[in-house]
This record gives structure tokens, C-alpha cells and sequence, in this order.
């Protein structure tokens, strides 16, 4: 793919939609996908444009959702101009601090609240068949990527017969599990990089991947971030605050919030096995470096959720194996 051509493409067709006006291109950021985003200063104002190369990626969805988003009353980026055929989208700015940024002890509470009624309005928008649906086939395939990604081609680890069908027996329980819960509106990586702090507070992005499936998704990404981590007491509080206000929203949470509680963590373990797939893809793939280094965190995830579950054992020891062979060579089964 040759980017600075597509560059000068997209430049030029932005120039085309503001009349022929001189713009400057700089770049905004780049995600885990194809997509990247630039910020467009013009003579009065900043816009962002997407580059999306069709060959790769589809615009149609994220239009799709930025539409769903904005009538439930989220903060999103408005859509200026489109080009699906070629993959260019001319966005609104919402800025450039992203909650990752912006994060501290003393303004999280503060900066969740505003997330959690986002997400809220999100959910109450729900409706069947609008969004393609969460179901065991996808939520299967992501729970795949962690022995294909991260056990084999990062860790080396050949797994046994037996220990396959263990790690199986567990992911059967844990989709099991995450299809019990009442489905909503689900964005999908609702977490704190892809929240903008701007008013109103927050702004939302990369929504394009957004499903119909167990409500505690969203709930789950937003606390146990994958670059960002709080200690329990406080996860524990800020879920009790979603749960709290979902009930009063009248969103089918459980009543019982210890059972939810279980089900927000079992949803947590589905969403961190994949992403330690995802990112081990990214780096071996795709050659973007640096997502390992985030493994640790998603490793204590996983741990802390499996030793309170008599159910989740064959993954504990599985866990307490690979730690304990960390320094034999690659290429070994077990």
C-alpha cells in the first residue's frame, strides 16, 4: 500500500470539500487497524480525516454507529463529507486530550461518572437487530486468538491434548457465561483511550467493531483498561455506581449485584484472553511494536479472576505452568 500516495489523495479530495482551500495534514493518531487519522488545520478550524483503504477496512459501519450514537445523545464526531468508495471520511475535532491522558487518582471519579452516563445512554438505546449480534460464533473466534497468538506464536507453548481440552472446557463456560447476560448496545472497546475529554464530557471514539451483546461488556473495558489499571476496591465501587444507575435506568441488570459483579468479571476474562491474542497478532503480524509490554497487566487480570473460581482452575494452572517454565526455551508442549 503506498501511504503518501494515498495521502496526497486524501488531501486533495479534503481540499475538494472545503472549496479548494489550502489545507495542512498532520497526523492524529494511528489505531490496531488499517485506519489512520489525521488532523486537518484549516484557515478558522481543526477537522479530522480518516483514511480508511477499502481493501482493508469499511467506513460504512462507523457511519452507521456515529448515527446510532449521536440520536442516543453521545458526544461523537459529526460526519462533514464521505467517500466510502475510496475510504476517506471528513470528521469534526472533538481535541486532543484523551482520557488515557487525563486520568489521575484525583479526577478518575469524576471523569467515570461522565463515562458511566454515556454508556448509559448508549444501553438505553438498544434495540434487537440493528447491530450484528455478540454470539458464540464471535465471541468463540476471539477467545481463539489467545492460544493461536499468544500461547504458540509468542510463548512457543505447544498445548498437550489435555490441556486443550481443559483451556476448551473453560472458554465453554466462559461464552457460556457472557451469552446468559441481557444484550445491549455494545461499543466494543469502550475504554479510556478511545474517550475524548471535551464538553460535553465525554466524547466517544473507534466505535466501528459496535455489536448487540452482554451488557457488562462496555462496563468491563471501561474499569480494567488494557493500559491503565485501578486497584479492586475502587473497580468494585465504580461498578456498584454503573449497576446502581443502570437500575434506576431500568436496564436489565441483575438485581442481585453479586451475580452481575460475577458476570462483569467473567465478561473482563473473555475481553483480556483475547486482547493478549490481539496484541501478540499486532506485534507479530502486523509488526506494531510495543502492545506486549501491556501483557503483564492482562496476565493479572486473568489471575485475579481465575483463583475466585473453582470453574476457572484448568486456566490457573495453565497460568502457573507458563510462569513457571518462563525461562525454558520456545518450541516446548505441555
Amino acid at each position: 500500500m503506498d501511504y503518501v500516495e494515498r495521502q496526497r489523495q486524501l488531501q486533495s479530495w479534503i481540499e475538494e470539500q472545503l472549496g479548494h482551500a489550502p489545507v495542512a495534514l498532520e497526523v492524529a493518531s494511528a489505531d490496531a487497524s488499517f485506519r489512520r487519522y489525521f488532523r486537518v488545520r484549516c484557515a478558522d478550524r481543526t477537522l479530522i480525516a480518516m483514511d480508511a483503504p477499502p481493501a482493508q477496512e469499511d467506513c460504512r459501519p462507523f457511519v452507521h454507529v456515529a448515527g446510532l450514537m449521536a440520536a442516543a445523545g453521545l458526544n461523537v464526531p459529526a460526519i462533514i463529507a464521505s467517500d466510502l468508495a475510496r475510504g476517506f471520511l471528513l470528521l469534526s475535532d472533538l481535541g486532543t486530550q484523551s482520557y488515557l491522558q487525563a486520568l489521575n487518582a484525583g479526577n478518575a471519579g469524576t471523569l467515570f461518572a461522565d463515562a458511566t452516563d454515556a454508556l448509559l445512554l448508549w444501553q438505553r438505546a438498544s434495540r434487537p437487530g440493528v447491530l450484528p449480534p455478540y454470539d458464540e460464533t464471535l465471541l468463540r473466534r476471539e477467545l481463539g486468538l489467545f492460544p493461536e497468538w499468544y500461547l504458540q506464536r509468542h510463548l512457543g507453548i505447544t498445548l498437550s491434548e489435555a490441556r486443550r481440552s481443559a483451556l476448551e472446557g473453560v472458554f465453554t463456560a466462559i461464552v457460556q457465561s457472557n451469552l446468559a447476560q441481557p444484550a445491549v448496545y455494545v461499543h466494543r472497546d469502550y475504554m479510556p483511550r478511545n474517550l475524548m475529554l471535551c464538553t460535553p464530557n465525554p466524547g466517544v471514539l473507534d466505535f466501528q467493531d459496535a455489536v448487540y451483546g452482554p451488557i457488562t461488556y462496555d462496563v468491563a473495558s471501561l474499569f480494567k483498561d488494557a493500559f491503565i489499571s485501578w486497584d479492586e476496591e475502587r473497580v468494585l465501587d465504580w461498578t456498584v455506581r454503573y449497576w446502581e444507575k443502570a437500575k434506576r435506568a431500568g436496564l436489565p441488570v441483575d438485581a442481585d449485584f453479586g451475580i452481575f459483579y460475577r458476570d462483569f468479571e467473567w465478561m473482563g476474562l473473555q475481553r483480556h484472553l483475547k486482547v493478549l491474542g490481539i496484541f501478540a497478532r499486532l506485534h507479530y503480524r502486523d509488526g506494531k511494536r510495543g502492545y506486549l509490554d501491556d501483557t503483564p497487566r492482562f496476565i493479572a487480570y486473568i489471575r485475579a479472576v481465575a483463583v475466585r473460581y473453582g470453574a476457572l482452575s484448568p486456566l490457573l494452572g495453565l497460568l502457573d505452568e507458563i510462569e513457571g517454565n518462563a525461562g525454558a526455551s520456545v518450541g516446548y508442549t505441555f
